[in-house]
């Protein structure tokens, strides 16, 4: 191993401590503080949340928190696994010597690999379901739709991942030093078509969405979308509680295919008033234009992710330096897609809290134009509903919260709202 290979394989073990240590310590002073303020509720929502409903959301956050600890440690050991300790080099000579070289070999390797990673987490998929949202009593799943559901998101995984992985795998070796960007066009072409093929062909494999019945509600919510300029193919409901006790709203699509879907479970849980409130909410992200600013940031980032895929698939060091030998008579490339991927998460960890300020920022300015177009009451109410049936805990961590959270903690966020309704 020369030296640039050992250099970066201490630039990869710093990186995977480091991030081990910060995920440890961020999670133990979040569950600290939890645990430390379970008693009692804070003044601001005495007269809305019961010491139980406090109790329960606390106990949730922290089972949380220490599953999330016990996955980062099985995560990071399969990281190891995977690079210097040979499971992806053994894995790779495996199927060349089985299959030689070539873009099946590397296709193989591809879906060998999601399939094995697949089935050592799959234990924690199940508890997570079947342990910690039952337990709380959110989990309606059955374990034959939990497993219908593995079983469908595989097979479309391998219906529409395989043929973009061979693409851009016949890029990598057929379109020269520039194949990256070539690559990237494709990438960014099939995220699109996902936003404009999601609602109407993804989306019902898995949930049934039925047109919203209540006229009286539609006439409220037509009449919002029509203020707001707002226009969408129609509105649906989507029936979450056959999964879970969860409630939200979104909307989803891209275009001309947007349309807005209710949970059932959001519908059963507030009034119509605040439905309003929570819809102006999700409109203020289109007047905003939040969801074109993270799409061109998806853009740039991608960009900048083949860019420099471009390079290290090009250096013996990226590859020796992660514990694998490259073929010297057969491609790499599929071998450079998994490892860069395995890595990239270890930088872009750390980038955490400036996303996360950044889609605070853009919740605030959200409520702001939800304010403006209802009313600030009903929009903290609904969220003070929210906040209690989805178990948010109401006592975060500050630095917890500013590391990891896309929303604002409800006391800084309900604060916001009160006295903005009330001028």
């Amino acid at each position: 191993m020369d030296s640039y290979a050992l250099l970066f394989t201490a630039v990869f073990c710093a990186l995977l401590l480091t991030g081990v240590a910060l995920r440890t310590v961020l999670a133990s002073r979040q569950i600290r503080h939890v645990v430390r303020h379970r008693s009692t509720v804070p003044t601001a929502f005495a007269d809305n949340i019961t010491v139980e409903a406090h109790q329960k959301a606390a106990d949730y956050t922290v089972a949380k928190a220490r599953f999330g600890l016990l996955e980062m440690s099985i995560e990071a050991a399969l990281l190891l696994g995977w690079t210097l300790l040979g499971g992806l080099d053994w894995l790779n000579q495996t199927l060349l010597s089985s299959m030689g070289g070539g873009l099946w070999q590397q296709l193989a390797l591809l879906a060998s690999f999601v399939v094995i990673g697949g089935l050592i987490t799959l234990p924690l998929g199940w508890w997570s379901t079947f342990r910690i949202e039952e337990r709380f009593g959110f989990n309606k799943m059955t374990m034959g739709m939990w497993l219908g559901d593995l079983l469908k998101g595989a097979l479309l995984g391998g219906l529409v991942g395989l043929p973009i992985a061979a693409l851009v795998l016949w890029l990598m070796g057929a379109a020269g030093p520039t194949w990256w960007i070539w690559a990237w066009g494709v990438w960014m072409g099939f995220n699109l078509l996902v936003l404009v093929l999601y609602p109407t062909v993804i989306a019902p494999m898995f949930n049934t969405f039925e047109p919203l019945q209540d006229e009286t509600l539609k006439a409220r919510v037509s009449a919002l979308m029509q203020r707001c300029g707002f226009a969408a193919k129609g509105l649906f409901v989507m029936d979450g509680s056959k999964r879970s006790a969860h409630a939200n709203a979104y909307f989803t699509g891209f275009g001309a295919s947007k349309r807005v879907v209710f949970f059932d479970t959001l519908l059963q849980q507030l009034n119509p008033a605040e439905i309003d409130a929570v819809l102006a909410h999700e409109l203020g992200h289109y007047k905003h234009r939040h969801v074109l600013q993270r799409i061109v940031m998806m853009f740039a980032l991608s960009l900048a992710g083949f860019a420099a895929l471009g390079w290290l698939s090009g250096q013996v060091w990226f590859y020796t330096g992660l514990g694998v030998n490259p073929s010297l008579d057969a491609p790499n490339d599929g071998l450079a897609l998994l490892l860069f991927m395995l890595v990239v998460p270890l930088l872009t960890f750390f980038l955490s809290p400036l996303m996360a300020r950044l889609s605070r920022r853009q919740e605030f300015e959200a409520d702001a134009y939800a304010i403006a177009q209802t009313n600030g009451d009903d929009l903290a109410s609904a969220l003070l509903k929210l906040y209690k049936d989805n178990a948010s805990t109401l006592t975060p961590d500050a630095v917890y919260a500013s590391f990891y959270y896309s929303h604002p903690p409800a006391s800084e966020r309900l604060s916001r709202l009160r006295p903005a309704s009330a001028g």
